[in-house]
């Protein structure tokens, strides 16, 4: 599976910005798919993530609970990432990721996801 990102670019603080992801085929029916992102200098850091389980579920990390929304599309593979009310620690490239067949538990883990976009830089000025 292949996956392609799109979105992201410059803005100021406060502003807004969308990401989208879209899996080159469908993947299994149990998964998770989703954004991570990573600064200068510092480790991978889980964003948020779409799940798909019998029914679905959003998750997101703390510093972006309440700005960012996460929705999926199962028809056609994507998920859309709508960033608001940017900060500058925001900055960073973004990661479109999935995992088959992941468990909750270990939905924020960058070990659990087998495929990764290209990254797509995000900066916002202050």
């Amino acid at each position: 599976v292949q996956l392609q990102a799109s979105g992201g670019g410059l803005v100021q603080a406060g502003g807004s910005l969308r990401l989208s992801c879209t899996a080159s085929e469908r993947p299994f029916s149990n998964r998770a798919m989703g954004w991570f992102r990573q600064a200068p200098g510092k480790e991978r850091e889980f964003v948020s993530v779409f799940r798909w389980s019998g029914g679905t579920s959003t998750h997101y990390a703390d510093s972006v609970k309440g700005r960012f929304s996460i929705s999926g599309d199962n028809a056609k593979n994507t998920v859309n990432l709508q960033m608001s009310s940017l900060k500058p620690e925001d900055t960073a490239v973004y990661y479109c990721a999935l995992a088959n067949r992941v468990i909750l538990s270990s939905i924020r883990s960058v070990s659990s996801y087998s495929a990764w976009g290209q990254g797509t830089l995000v900066t916002v000025s202050s």
